[in-house]
């Protein structure tokens, strides 16, 4: 999948606005400065447009479904209006299903609960947690780590034409890493899984917001997001697409909303009629707060245009690679080569830096927001990394010794939101830490570093 680019006479708009923009926060070595959010790929800050949106119908908060009353009317109209929203932003097809979730996790298990008896599932170890680990009940088979693009549809096509032909199989991939950012080839594996008989799920956690996803297009059976990554941090998710495996399933939870009739047997049981709609997966009482988050930020999105926001992320990314290329102790970690498009998202390592340690001083000294560890994807930063499992040792030394792998790593990760100041304050902090190390002294803490506020400024 390439990245689009938008038109030459098309002006690079402006970062879009966002919830707590202004914050401020104090820094270890006295005063206070604006926060940098540069983990996106964790949680991506509320857009303005959202929280405006949300704290507008908030006094009109009502029951969804079945209520006679005017709010709750106006809340149920609400909630289908908003499914009906996303839909279109995914491009989905008429007789695709809309199941609101709590996240891409809570997604992916519904869908791995809904699997036909006998589904074989493949799944790249390079997966994020979320995708790689529902399975459980499913004959699953973890493809290795490939290198290329075009190794990636290989290895696929050639563990497909080696299943067994007459059962259900599932292909879970994802869009954009959620360690290195780089784009997969979603189009490419869902034409090898559909040849073979075979559907395929999308996980579009990291994606769907930097990118425009059309489930028609990319020809994926189900594409699956989380809105905390959406600009929309109110705990709901999504899973759309085709409805037969969702339908013939038991519902993922049992209770009102998923059950159109209910009545006691002469036995004494129960007999239920289940929705074969969305509801079916939908039981309780729906948040409605997070669908609507969900479908504000996907119309403000597409109002801003969304071409025109890749193309500005991308100079993002280009200026953020150029500036970690300038400084050598800086290793940007890459599966597919380091020209791989990607989105904005890229994790490192720093020769003699335990990765804590850099993260931490990031914050404390600069006020700026990164990660640090594995990212909810073992396998494929150790993978990365060479490294095996081991302890990250204490704060102050490095992960590693010269010459040896590291064991974690830092990553960076910005979207529609993120200010030129903040990439250039963060690429500013990397040559001066790596150039004059850290102005304060760090202590381990429960496994992680953080600043000794008893000591003396170095």
């Amino acid at each position: 999948m390439s990245v689009p680019t938008a038109a030459a006479d098309q002006a690079i708009c402006a970062p879009l606005p966002v919830l707590g923009a202004d914050v401020t926060v104090p820094l270890v070595t006295g005063g206070d400065v604006t926060y940098a959010a540069l983990d996106y790929a964790a949680s991506s800050p509320a857009l303005q447009r959202v929280w405006d949106d949300v704290a507008a119908y908030a006094p009109y908060y009502g029951s969804v479904h079945r209520g006679a009353g005017y709010l709750s009317q106006l809340s149920t109209d609400l909630f289908e209006t908003s499914r009906a929203t996303v839909a279109e932003f995914l491009g989905c097809r008429a007789e695709d299903q809309v199941v609101f979730t709590r996240s891409t996790t809570d997604s992916l298990n519904l869908l791995a609960a809904a699997l036909p008896a006998g589904c074989q599932v493949f799944v790249f170890e390079t997966e994020h947690h979320a995708s790689l680990l529902p399975w459980r009940d499913a004959r699953v088979t973890y493809l290795d780590a490939p290198r290329t693009p075009d190794q990636a549809v290989a290895t696929l096509e050639k563990a497909l034409a080696a299943r067994d032909p007459h059962g259900p199989a599932l292909v879970c991939v994802t869009g954009a890493s959620n360690v290195t950012g780089e784009l997969w080839p979603v189009r490419e594996l869902a034409a090898a899984a559909h040849a073979h008989g075979a559907r395929i799920v999308l996980d579009a956690a990291q994606l769907a917001p930097h990118h425009p996803v059309d489930i028609a297009e990319l020809d994926v059976d189900w594409v699956a997001f989380s809105g905390h990554k959406l600009y929309a941090p109110f705990g709901s998710g999504v899973l759309a697409g085709r409805a037969d495996w969702l339908v013939d399933a038991e519902p993922y939870l049992a209770g009102g909303g998923a059950s159109r009739k209910v009545a006691r047997r002469a036995d004494g049981g129960v007999d239920v009629e289940w929705h074969t709609t969305a509801a079916r997966h939908e039981a309780g009482s729906p948040n409605v707060i997070g669908v609507y988050s969900i479908a504000a930020a996907c119309k403000a999105l597409t109002e801003a245009g969304f071409d025109r926001l890749v193309d500005r992320e991308q100079q993002l990314v280009t200026r953020v690679r150029e500036g970690l290329a300038d400084v050598p102790e800086v290793k940007v970690l890459s599966l597919f080569g380091d020209d791989a498009p990607r989105v904005g998202v890229l994790s490192f390592v720093v020769e003699g830096w335990n990765s804590s340690h850099f993260a931490a001083a990031l914050s404390a000294e600069y006020g700026i927001g990164v990660r640090d560890g594995l990212f909810c994807a073992h396998p494929l930063v150790r993978t990365l990394l060479g490294s095996e499992p081991q302890d990250p040792g204490e704060c102050g030394a490095p992960d590693a010794a010269p010459g040896e792998r590291s064991l974690n790593a830092i990553r960076v990760s910005f979207g529609a939101g993120t200010p030129d100041e903040h990439i250039e304050r963060f690429l500013g902090a990397v040559r001066e830490l790596v150039g004059e190390g850290a102005r304060w002294t760090y202590r381990t803490e429960e496994g992680r570093c953080v600043p000794d506020r008893g000591a003396a400024q170095v």
